[in-house]
């Protein structure tokens, strides 16, 4: 009798990592795409995105609120 097991499939990390780097980097862009409309056109945007609220820098609202949204993924 031949006995065998079946390892579970497991998904590599390098998978992961550059899934990862993909959603931060397209929500970056969206996310900035935003917060640079509303800056040029004087709105208050920082309200908008989640985590941005008191974040002093355009760069810095926008990276917290990448972050903010990543996290609700995982």
């Amino acid at each position: 009798m031949v006995h065998s097991e079946s390892a579970p499939h497991k998904q590599g990390t390098a998978g992961r990592t550059s899934s990862f780097a993909l959603i931060f980097a397209l929500s970056f862009v969206v996310f900035l795409a935003i917060a640079l409309i509303g800056q040029v056109l004087g709105w208050h945007w920082r309200s908008w995105l989640p985590g941005a609220e008191g974040v002093k820098s355009l760069y810095g609202g926008v990276k917290a609120a990448v972050y903010t949204f990543m996290s609700h993924l995982t």
